[in-house]
């Protein structure tokens, strides 16, 4: 016992000796708390930033294919009142006065158009026919529709207001013989059935004209007001409430704007018509809950170590007063602890997985959608111009002008044509084969790729390169599909010699065993071959590419019985080979 006491005040005398070990321990504590909250706060800072740019995007994608139908809707409606205004029979009831049957062949024309409601207005502006009956014998002869297609030879677009808070969207085309004014035919717009679509969705949208008007909205209190009025409006309707609610937080971006109180982020594009502009209005709820949820489990794991660290100190004070036996019971107890701590951060290591592949996931069905707009906005372009042409024709055909209406039509054809390639990308990648293959001499198809990018190619300075043999090199293609090849090679060779201070693109095309065709460039080359082909995998910016390209690419090579194959050249830059059987007519003809 007398040891035992000596061995006590021994080990009591060292603890008075070392004075430092206290606040040492304690320093260790709090630099582990200051570890804790600066990693805290950066995560917390980069994660807002990261998840904030891609909720913007999303919302941009959105507003882009938003404003995209609702032009292809008003194009599509502008050219209504041009046909109905030349329809003989609707002239010969002007001018016989006679009505019975007008109304029902509105409704017929309605019903093959699409078109919201069609009214027909007589010389002194009395409705004499329309797609909904009520309506037959009201004047409107002080109507700005009436008013404004009589001072013009065109069709005229009207913005009127409506009893209810909101707008009427019509096209109005007086209706002439001789130069003598016979009627009005007037069509409606139905673009309210978007703002109908958008209010089932989180975010607040509205669309502008040139003044700053709001013309629709998923808020109805907010139509026919000044934009900045309508923001400052403070009773927020339960859809808006639900977009916004804990949209403010302490550690978020700057918004850039508050509605009702609440912080949201903007955003805004120009609709390409009359200056209207389309805006809306997205809630920081699904950026805080992402990062917050990544912040939940640093926090935890540092409140584990922390807890380990207390747990640590504690232990020590405790293993100076008690003896072995109690010390072996705390260890027991310690390593059952820390056992089950590890099965739990197991678990949430698990757990993160499965959401780091939900996200990977979400990346691509993103990524869908954006080349889903590319070609929606690809589509337009030709559908307007096809319009035009058309139009020209029908003119040219009224003229007694056949031959340069021909013309118009073989413009047509090739736009059509166009249009089928551009929508083949994406069912190039979904489904293989069914392709109608044919002898193509790989020649043309090297040149009307090339035709094809001359715009890009204009826009940049670069160096093209091309060799071909003097004879045809003739293979087994879908010329469509072949050409496609090329001009997505032609444009990964511009991407790569984008920041090339002297870029160049060299086109070979060889003919012996098999067809080669090489696209070679002095860009920065490949650095990662072999998950080139991958979909989804790209090595450009977000916004500038979804990795679909060089997959759809070696789909169809590999649909016309041939390869593509990607390096880096010796010199630097990338290299990339199309090979594809010689077509040999007397093997074929023999078969």
């Amino acid at each position: 016992m007398q040891n035992a006491d000596h061995d006590h005040r021994s080990t009591a005398d060292r603890q008075q000796k070392e004075p430092g070990i206290s606040w040492r321990l304690k320093l260790v504590v709090a630099l582990l708390v200051l570890v804790a909250v600066v990693v805290v706060l950066v995560t917390n800072r980069w994660l807002s930033e990261r998840f904030t740019e891609v909720t913007r995007n999303r919302a941009e994608l959105r507003l882009a294919l938003y404003s995209g139908n609702m032009i292809s809707e008003l194009q599509r409606t502008s050219v209504v009142p041009l046909l109905l205004a030349r329809d003989p029979e609707l002239i010969g009831a002007l001018e016989r006065k006679e009505y019975s049957r007008t109304s029902a062949r509105l409704m017929s024309f309605q019903s093959e158009i699409g078109a919201a409601s069609i009214v027909l207005l007589d010389g002194e502006g009395r409705i004499v026919g329309a797609t909904n009956r009520t309506q037959l014998g009201m004047n409107l002869r002080n109507a700005a529709q009436f008013v404004d297609a009589q001072r013009v030879m065109d069709t005229v677009f009207t913005v009127a207001d409506r009893p209810s808070p909101g707008f009427d969207f019509t096209y109005s085309r007086a209706i002439r013989v001789d130069n003598q004014l016979l009627g009005v035919i007037v069509v409606a717009v139905d673009l309210m059935k978007y703002e109908r679509a958008w209010s089932g969705l989180q975010d607040a949208v509205l669309v502008t004209d040139s003044a700053g008007t709001v013309l629709l909205a998923t808020e109805p209190s907010w139509r026919g007001l000044p934009l900045q009025q309508a923001l400052e409006a403070r009773d927020a309707p339960s859809a808006i409430r639900r977009a916004l609610r804990g949209a403010a937080d302490w550690a978020q971006e700057p918004p850039d704007a508050y509605l009702s109180c609440e912080a949201v982020m903007k955003t805004e594009t120009r609709v390409a018509f009359r200056g209207w502009r389309m805006i809306t209005y997205t809630a920081y709820d699904s950026v805080r809950e992402r990062v917050n949820g990544v912040l939940a489990l640093e926090i935890m794991g540092f409140a584990i170590l922390l807890a380990v660290t207390f747990y640590m100190l504690s232990r020590r004070a405790w293993s100076q007063s008690m003896t072995f036996q109690r010390e072996s019971a705390e260890l027991r107890q310690l390593n059952a602890r820390l056992q089950r701590e590890i099965a739990e951060r197991e678990r949430v290591q698990k757990d993160l997985e499965v959401a780091e592949l939900t996200l990977a996931q979400s990346s691509k069905l993103a990524a869908l959608g954006e080349m889903s707009a590319a070609v929606s906005h690809e589509l337009n372009q030709p559908l307007a111009a096809m319009k035009t042409y058309l139009a020209g024709a029908r003119l040219l055909l009224q003229r007694k002008r056949p031959e340069e209406a021909l013309s118009s039509f073989q413009r047509i054809d090739d736009l059509i044509e166009r249009m089928g390639a551009i929508t083949r990308q994406l069912k190039s990648y979904a489904r293989k084969g069914g392709e109608a293959f044919e002898p193509v001499d790989f020649r043309a198809s090297v040149s009307s790729a090339l035709a094809m990018m001359e715009p890009q190619l204009k826009a940049r300075v670069v160096r093209i390169t091309r060799v071909v043999p003097r004879g045809p090199v003739m293979v087994m293609a879908d010329r469509i599909r072949l050409e496609q090849v090329i001009i997505n090679l032609l444009r990964n060779a511009l991407d790569a010699v984008k920041e090339t201070r002297n870029p160049q693109i060299d086109l070979i095309l060889s003919a012996g065993e098999t067809a080669t065709l090489t696209v070679r460039d002095n860009g920065h080359g490949i650095s990662d071959l072999d998950n080139l082909f991958e979909p989804f995998f790209t090595t450009k910016k977000p916004g500038e590419g979804v990795g679909l390209g060089l997959a759809i690419s070696s789909g169809i090579v590999t649909d016309l019985g041939g390869r593509l194959t990607a390096r880096n050249g010796e010199g630097g830059g990338a290299v990339f080979e199309v090979q594809l059987p010689i077509f040999d007519r007397q093997a074929k003809a023999a078969e």
